[in-house]
């Protein structure tokens, strides 16, 4: 068949496809000796769009080396962004090379044929148990991105975010990046689903959006691509301010778990019912403990008593068995709460709270002291103040603080009348002065002796200014 020629006949374009984008950037999880989960989410914008960051279809893997130029790198096979997964692409590699920086970056695109390549990305991994190699971390909560953005402080400390920093992020979080940490940890309150109050978030689209508007934070991306992370969840970033798993208000138990780990490098993608408690050996001198607050707690308002639990009795025995089974030199429990305080008497949320978990909180400080669990350190979050408290059975802990100063107010102190220790049984060698936002930063590295470790805790402010620092050596404080 000829078709024959029309003069004027304009035939139509093939459409274009729909520009793609990764604009939470790409983050590194769970990183081990030898293995590490990837994850992005592939969007159709590079910025908010009326206050969310909508998902994009499409495909990406993962090329990774370690060399800087890529020389024989490895390709991930292809995975799908789907709307049943936000978007989000994850990943697991293993067989890593101990105590190495990798690089790796985003392929993607709307089919296998036409893509294009992100930014170059790089984690390290865990030096491994036989290693004495110098390791950094940081440790931060309380993530409150509504009053960062708008003001409205959620404590004592005055407002400080400059125009510049609401376009790019908490300027804690460029501090941390300075120090070139070796990984971090968000124990909690990532987000706020109850911030602002009015609307607080609900619904699935709500708490996915919570996430989208604080990962895409252009410090935050630029951080996590240096770094490997992990992540505990806490109240706010489970349900709301103190929720338990009891009652219908929303979001609902199974909702926050389920988009914590949608959204959280946390869980090997192959695993069909992950933990959220796990431990990981760093080094011949650090193990760390990190642990779930919030899947297996009894109801908050419970009397208190033996069987009144914030972890469950499956997570606390594998707690007590796996502390006593390291030979690690300082063993770190990273617990989204605190267990010493001393925190506000009013409270029913925590292992610090007479009417919330103490009996378990206390049994358990008993537990160490009876184990003789040398070299042992709790760091929390959650409390909105940094401090070094010492329980009156010898357990030392550091609370992390607020990272914001719209998010950071002055804490209790014992001997307090309205705290949990208005006896003043706790020792507390420092506790800030005046509130603001910050972070805590922790350094183990060989000491002068074969086979001695120092390690170092160091408060930082969101400015930089180092504000206590604590030194204890294997063979005992200095």
């Amino acid at each position: 068949m000829i078709i024959p020629f029309v003069a004027g006949l304009v035939l139509p374009a093939p459409a274009t496809p729909a520009a793609l984008y990764h604009a939470q950037g790409e983050m590194a999880g769970e990183v081990t000796a030898n293995s590490v989960i990837l994850q992005s989410r592939l969007t159709r914008a590079a910025a908010l769009e009326e206050g969310d960051l909508p998902g994009a279809a499409g495909v990406a893997c993962f090329e990774w080396s370690e060399q800087a130029d890529f020389q024989g790198a490895r390709r991930t096979p292809w995975m799908k962004a789907v709307e049943e997964k936000d978007f989000i692409v994850r990943t697991r590699l293993t067989g890593l090379q101990p105590g190495t920086r990798h690089y790796y970056r985003l392929v993607f695109g709307h089919s296998e044929n036409e893509t294009e390549t992100g930014p170059v990305r790089s984690f390290k991994t865990h030096p491994g148990p036989a290693a004495e190699d110098e390791v950094s971390f940081v440790v931060v909560t309380g993530m409150n991105y509504d009053p960062f953005m708008t003001g409205k402080v959620n404590g004592s400390a005055k407002p400080s975010a400059t125009a510049e920093d609401k376009r790019l992020g908490y300027p804690a979080v460029e501090v941390m990046r300075r120090l070139k940490p070796d990984f971090f940890v968000g124990t909690g309150d990532n987000v706020y689903y109850d911030r602002p109050a009015k609307p607080a978030a609900r619904t699935l689209a709500e708490l996915r959006r919570k996430w989208h508007e604080q990962l895409r934070l252009p410090r935050l991306v630029a951080f996590f691509g240096e770094t490997s992370t992990y992540w505990e969840k806490d109240d706010h970033d489970f349900r709301y301010d103190d929720a338990d798993l009891t009652g219908e208000k929303e979001p609902l138990p199974e909702l926050g778990i389920r988009v914590f780990l949608e959204q959280m490098p946390v869980a090997d993608p192959a695993q069909d019912k992950p933990l959220t408690y796990r431990t990981h050996r760093v080094s011949r001198h650090l193990q760390i403990w990190l642990t779930e607050g919030r899947d297996y707690r009894s109801p908050n308002q419970e009397p208190d008593g033996p069987q009144k639990s914030l972890w469950g009795r499956e997570q606390r025995e594998w707690l007590q068995r796996t502390l006593k089974e390291s030979d690690a030199t300082w063993r770190i429990l990273i617990s989204p709460t605190p267990t010493v305080g001393p925190d506000d008497a009013r409270k029913a949320d925590n292992h610090v709270n007479p009417k919330g978990f103490r009996h378990e909180g206390e049994a358990f400080h008993t537990w160490l002291k009876e184990n003789r669990m040398t070299n042992f350190a709790v760091i929390c979050g959650d409390r909105h103040w940094q401090y070094h408290s010492i329980h009156p059975l010898g357990t030392e802990e550091f609370s992390c603080g607020a990272l914001c100063d719209e998010n950071a107010r002055l804490g209790q102190k014992p001997g307090a009348p309205n705290s949990t220790d208005p006896e003043a049984r706790i020792r507390q060698p420092y506790t800030q002065a005046e509130a603001s936002g910050g972070f805590l930063r922790v350094v183990v590295r060989p000491g002068p002796k074969p086979g001695a470790s120092e390690i170092r805790f160091e408060f930082y402010d969101d400015t930089g200014a180092l504000l206590y620092s604590h030194r204890k050596s294997s063979g005992g404080a200095a």
